[in-house]
């Protein structure tokens, strides 16, 4: 069958489908009409297959009919689709209902004069016309129900940028408090439906264009918190200024791509390219091309060249084809072409080779010498003395390494293989290009204020960008050797589950499964959520006066082992089988359990109703860490359990992660203001009396789903405590 179930020439619809939902709507009703219209017509028809028949026909009628009602409802609901939706569905509906009639096989037996019926087997004609109509007026329900769905992500886009704009302009702490804690929940929003539409996408260029301009909006939002916080901080510092600004930018771009590629519209810049008009101008133009090669090996893309040689081929037809052509002349042509299409062939694996080996030489070899992050390193130190001639000086050394980064990319760019990977390859440049020098402007600001943890905090995030693009570069480095080498046409799947690993007490070797699209998303936005977990976390150890406290202390390590199953659900990090995420999550039990035991003896040294809390929280712990320790210690076997296991495991580290979230600055509360009041109040019960410390826990959700999405999770434990924390 054709790629597209409407692209055969019998029911050409004249739609183009560009989701797989709507190609895998439309595959059984393609394969039931074509088993009716493909039904051969035999002398003698037995009583089962009259009744085969006449089932196939009602069950396309009753679902066409169930589909129609569908869609009725949702032109009543949009009304700029009302009258175009209400005609498609008229159409299917009377094309269901003519062939419920055609397959009416009740008279087939009854002779012809008397019947005056046509069916199936007398009247394929209209069987055929019946069928055109309805995969016609079908796909074109589908296609504008896609249009809504286009709509919804083009309005949370619009959101977005409405609320992006005014955090761009806010002044206060307490404003952009306010306003983050929205702009989080839009975000979450937008990372669901682009999500989804990431993983209905057809074409593989498209999604990997998605996929890019999501990772930009994923990393960019840490940046645009820290960055933000430190010019809300420094307000008069120009370098926190220019950081802040590029990363609105980025986001802005990002929020466009993402509109170009849902609407289909052409990416600004791109041009259509012509063919040479005449066979003596494309000759002269292949010829320069070729003898282009000895100056330069990057001048022209291999695929140019060839795709010209078939161009100039093709209009060679023009004297082949010719009556009036000579045939010894014709052969002549047509040989010469050969030798032509045969050397070309030769030349663009030599080409290919060539260029191979010195894009992947050099970026291999820059991957190792940067491997340790020296300059990032420097620069946080020069940072953080308030050294700005050091700052300087590494600045420089970063900018070298930003340089050779995007000129590597460019050349991986050139042997990619693939589409995909040729767009993972510009965002890669696209990345270190732009935050080379944001990390330049985090490290002046904190330069000029040593003492900021804002500022330190913010440098630290950029850092972590830099490195996470490094190690995106090495997989795709891989990926372009993988292509190269002929071990597979097409960038690696999101996610393969279960890995190679001993995952029960099978001792065989698992063999790696494709995700579908349900289970990518599943365990991206699984991923995504644990992410921000652990930097909740991070932000609210970081705010403890005693960092080395047993309480603090225990939560870093269990943040630190819950980043890392974060990271296996985006196929990076030290845990490369599912055996090591299951081990992982063991670990992460007991780290919990032991932080239990640490909760408890603090919880001594509290008043009644604060005590109370505490331990009502510490028993959820002790809850969610025996759950996710027993979970890890089942034994499964499969793929399909495996996932499940999977998820299984990475939601319930979630719930440890957010019980965690919510005890650390409770307990760093009590330890405070126990310290600061014991002094100041007459006796226990007058502070009893003034103080309200049991806190009203809320779990981020948007529409009754937990919030997931650009690295945006808990936005609203974020915003709470930002206040507090720039009072310190």
């Amino acid at each position: 069958m054709a790629s597209s179930p409407c692209g055969s020439s019998n029911f050409d619809c004249g739609l183009e489908i560009k989701t797989r939902s709507v190609e895998q709507t439309l595959i059984p009703l393609v394969s039931q009409i074509t088993t009716l219209i493909n039904h051969k017509d035999k002398p003698k028809k037995s009583e089962k297959t009259l009744r085969a028949i006449q089932r196939v026909g009602q069950a396309v009628s009753a679902a066409v009919g169930r589909f129609v009602t569908v869609g009725e409802a949702i032109a009543t609901e949009n009304e700029e689709l009302k009258e175009e939706m209400g005609l498609a569905c008229f159409e299917a509906r009377r094309a269901g209902n003519a062939i419920a009639q055609l397959t009416d096989v009740s008279g087939l037996e009854q002779p012809e004069s008397e019947g005056g019926r046509g069916t199936v087997f007398s009247d394929r004609t209209g069987m055929v016309k019946a069928a055109r109509m309805l995969l016609s007026s079908v796909t074109k329900v589908l296609v504008l129900a896609d249009r809504i769905v286009i709509k919804q992500i083009i309005t949370s886009r619009n959101k977005v940028l409405v609320t992006l704009d005014q955090l761009e302009r806010v002044t206060t702490f307490q404003e952009f408090v306010q306003i983050f804690s929205q702009f989080g929940n839009e975000m979450v929003e937008f990372a669901h439906l682009t999500g989804d539409r990431q993983n209905d996408l057809k074409d593989e260029k498209k999604k990997a264009r998605m996929a890019a301009a999501r990772a930009v909006l994923e990393k960019c939002t840490m940046m645009l918190l820290t960055a933000s916080k430190t010019c809300l901080r420094h307000p008069d510092c120009e370098s926190a200024r220019i950081n802040k600004d590029a990363v609105f930018q980025r986001m802005r771009c990002a929020l466009d791509q993402v509109i170009e590629i849902v609407t289909d519209s052409r990416p600004s810049g791109e041009a259509q390219s012509g063919l040479p008009v005449s066979l003596y101008t494309g000759l002269k133009d292949f010829k320069g091309k070729v003898e282009g090669l000895r100056e330069s090996l990057f001048g022209v893309p291999a695929e140019s060249v060839s795709a010209q040689l078939e161009a100039l081929v093709e209009q060679m037809e023009e004297f082949t084809d010719s009556a009036y052509t000579p045939h010894e002349q014709r052969q002549g042509l047509l040989q010469l072409g050969g030798l032509v299409r045969q050397d070309t062939r030769a030349l663009i694996a030599a080409w290919t080779e060539a260029l191979h080996k010195i894009a992947v030489g050099r970026a291999t070899e820059l991957l190792r010498q940067h491997s340790e992050h020296l300059a990032l390193e420097a620069l946080k130190v020069a940072g953080g003395e308030g050294n700005l001639e050091a700052v300087a000086e590494y600045a420089r050394t970063l900018s070298e390494q930003k340089d050779q980064l995007v000129e590597t990319c460019r050349l991986l760019c050139h042997v990619s293989g693939t589409e995909p990977l040729e767009i993972t390859c510009i965002h890669a440049e696209e990345t270190f290009y732009v935050i080379g020098p944001q990390i330049v402007s985090a490290a002046q600001t904190l330069a000029l204020h040593p003492s900021s943890k804002i500022a330190k905090e913010n440098l630290d995030v950029f850092c972590e960008a830099w490195e996470s693009q490094l190690c995106d570069m090495a997989v795709l480095l891989r990926e372009i050797n993988d292509v190269f080498e002929g071990r597979r046409g097409d960038k690696k799947p999101y996610l393969s589950l279960p890995r190679p690993g001993k995952h029960s007490t099978n001792l065989k070797t698992a063999k790696a499964a494709k995700l579908d699209s349900e289970e990518q998303s599943t365990i991206a936005k699984l991923g995504l959520e644990l992410r921000l977990l652990t930097s909740d976390v991070d932000s609210e150890v970081e705010r403890w006066e005693d960092q080395e406290h047993d309480i603090a202390r225990q939560s870093q390590s269990i943040s630190s082992m819950a980043f890392s199953m974060y990271l296996f659900t985006r196929g990076e990090g030290l845990l490369k089988t599912t055996l090591d995420l299951f081990h992982q999550a063991e670990m992460l039990s007991e780290q919990g359990i032991q932080l239990c035991s640490h909760l408890h003896t603090f919880s001594t040294q509290l008043l009644d109703e604060e005590k109370a809390v505490i331990l009502s929280e510490t028993e959820k712990l002790a809850a969610s860490c025996q759950q996710l320790q027993m979970g890890a210690r089942t034994p499964v076997q499969g793929k399909s359990a495996t996932f499940q296991k999977v998820e299984s495991s990475i939601q319930n580290t979630k719930g440890v992660m957010t019980v965690v979230v919510f005890l650390l600055p409770v307990c760093s509360k009590l330890i405070r203001k126990y310290k600061s009041e014991r002094s100041s109040l007459g006796s226990p019960q007058n502070w009893r009396e003034k103080r309200q410390l049991t806190p009203v826990r809320e779990d981020a959700t948007v529409n009754g789903k937990s919030s997931n999405g650009f690295g945006v999770k808990s936005l609203e434990q974020h915003m709470a405590s930002l206040t507090f924390l720039e009072s310190k």
